[in-house]
């Protein structure tokens, strides 16, 4: 699929810093740690690219460029800041009021670190003050009793193209009293995302077409619409976009992130990421280690998946959820599926199949509600579960013809506004996700061979998902990242938070990432959700509370859940 999105408001809170499909995005919400980026987009996974490119440092080479198999660490930059750099490391922040009671400035990178006389960016940030009177974390324990200022601890909510600044507007009054006590709560919007020089490639009208694209194709003629509409999208964001488009993967918004480490006139980096937000964090504990200061991941992502395998165990992720919701809902008098595990699946599936072959009226002039609209709106309620009610209604609603509460959920997913337009965030994912791997496919052949494997990890959702894996084959600029491990040797522990039924960003992956990490230190949420930090457990909150208070990182193997 293409990527994580969330629900705006309360739900969109939950669902933001989740993310796309494994292109994942983020959105933002008033719920710390809920989150819908990172997340399952119906076609973003991956990333596309031509062999052959050169990748900026930092970034690991492909194996077979090192002579070796496997995938290759991460390496570390050189911790003196090149002198051609500088200039933006000596830049003055500006801080002035904005968005009732936060502050506002901008700084400026360069668009490529390897040539940064060619031009600059220009980034958008906000910060909460630290507000000393709130003392007294919430189940924060012993460490929430020291009074000295910690510092920036800087947020991010997921994506790729989830809006840090939005996402700290919205979770920074009901972040943990004693974080916020200590910290002042940053959020950058990456290079390419929201305020920060943001790509567009579509207009309202075209992503409504991209949106309701035929993901299941059954003939060479549907087959050849979705090329279409993914060469599109692609070829939207090459005219839209022009330069910018090769310099928005993830390893230079990390090094964005350590210029606005030194502009916050902090020694070390102290960080929450959110689904792809643990991608971003660990980019830059793998190129910075001796910069990282408390640095939670939380819903980690495995940087030494490829596209398509990653693709594949995200699939299989949305079928661990979809699972977990219908062992809910058959014991519900309102579920509309039947009343075992068997007749919920099936059911689903005749939905799909009804709505491929003729799609259900919506009540909203010019739209109805197509096969792959309806998938999308079962996954944005898989990110949460307190969005299962919304959903029992809206499988109710389909049921008997009307597919305007299923098409709501898809909307959300992409925060398509009321007027019928589109926040920037699918197309900063794609970007950013057709950057940082390379394709998973290089055309419908491959991805036709990939399905079984797909619906063999998940029989609800593989096929769509291996389909929306495609659009990165027709990416106008090739791919300079590959996959990699991150050992980050000599960093300060690094908490890695992972859910064990989380759909958008799977279990086996923290256990990965932590893995992978020297200094990773591994808590467990036994439960369901994207996300597990600031939404409702408060062994997890106490856990990284205390580590964000005072140091005290949780044991590997910590566990907590209802």
């Amino acid at each position: 699929m293409r990527a994580e999105r969330d629900l705006r408001g309360t739900a969109t809170a939950a669902v933001l810093a989740a993310g796309l499909l494994i292109g994942g995005c983020s959105s933002s919400s008033s719920v710390p740690g809920a989150s819908s980026s990172d997340t399952v987009a119906p076609r973003s996974p991956g990333a596309s690219g031509a062999s052959g490119s050169s990748a900026p440092a930092g970034v690991a080479t492909p194996a077979a460029a090192v002579g070796r198999p496997g995938v290759t660490p991460l390496e570390p930059l050189p911790a003196a800041v090149p002198a051609a750099l500088a200039p933006y490391y000596a830049q003055r922040l500006a801080w002035q009021p904005c968005d009732e009671g936060f502050e506002c400035t901008t700084f400026t990178v360069p668009l490529d670190y390897e040539h940064p006389a060619g031009g600059d960016l220009t980034l958008s940030a906000v910060r909460a003050p630290a507000v000393p009177e709130a003392a007294g974390a919430e189940g924060a324990g012993p460490a929430a009793s020291g009074s000295g200022r910690l510092g920036s601890l800087l947020l991010n909510p997921g994506g790729p193209g989830g809006s840090a600044v939005e996402y700290v507007e919205g979770v920074a009054r009901t972040y943990d009293s004693g974080v916020r006590a200590r910290y002042d709560l940053v959020g950058v919007d990456p290079r390419g995302v929201g305020r920060s020089s943001p790509v567009t490639c579509l207009d309202g009208e075209r992503m409504d077409a991209y949106a309701a694209a035929d993901i299941t194709p059954d003939d060479q003629a549907e087959i050849d619409a979705l090329v279409a509409a993914d060469k599109e999208f692609a070829e939207g964001c090459r005219q839209r976009a022009g330069d910018r488009l090769a310099h928005l993967s993830t390893v230079e918004t990390a090094r964005d992130m350590d210029v606005l480490r030194a502009l916050l006139g902090d020694q070390q980096l102290n960080y929450v990421g959110k689904s792809y937000g643990t991608f971003l964090g660990a980019t830059y504990a793998g190129l910075y280690p001796g910069r990282v200061g408390r640095m939670v991941l939380d819903g980690a992502m495995d940087p030494s998946l490829d596209a398509a395998g990653g693709n594949r165990t995200q699939a299989g992720g949305f079928e661990t959820a979809w699972t977990a919701f219908a062992q809910d809902c058959v014991k519900r008098e309102d579920c509309p599926l039947g009343r075992t595990e068997q007749q919920a699946g099936e059911q689903l599936g005749a939905l799909f199949r009804a709505a491929d072959v003729q799609p259900l009226p919506t009540g909203d002039a010019g739209r109805r509600l197509t096969e792959a609209q309806a998938t999308t709106g079962v996954i944005q309620a898989m990110y949460a579960d307190f969005l299962w009610p919304k959903l029992r209604t809206a499988l109710t609603d389909a049921k008997a013809g009307d597919g305007s509460a299923l098409l709501r959920l898809s909307d959300s997913y992409y925060e398509r506004g009321p007027d019928g337009s589109y926040p920037n965030l699918m197309f900063a994912n794609m970007a950013v996700n057709c950057l940082d791997l390379p394709a998973p496919f290089t055309g419908p052949a491959e991805v036709q061979q990939a399905v079984p494997a797909f619906e063999q990890a998940s029989p609800r959702f593989g096929r769509d998902m291996a389909w929306m894996a495609l659009t990165c084959s027709y990416w106008p600029v090739p791919a300079t990242g590959a996959p990699h491990t991150v050992r980050a040797a000599g960093a300060a522990p690094i908490v890695v938070v992972g859910t064990t039924r989380d759909p958008a960003t799977p279990y086996a992956w923290a256990q990965a990432l932590a893995g992978q990490l020297e200094s990773g230190r591994l808590l467990t949420y036994e439960g369901d959700g994207h996300t597990a930090y600031g939404r409702h457990d408060a062994c997890v909150d106490g856990a990284v509370n205390r580590y964000l208070l005072g140091g005290e990182a949780p044991e590997s193997g910590k566990r907590c859940g209802p």
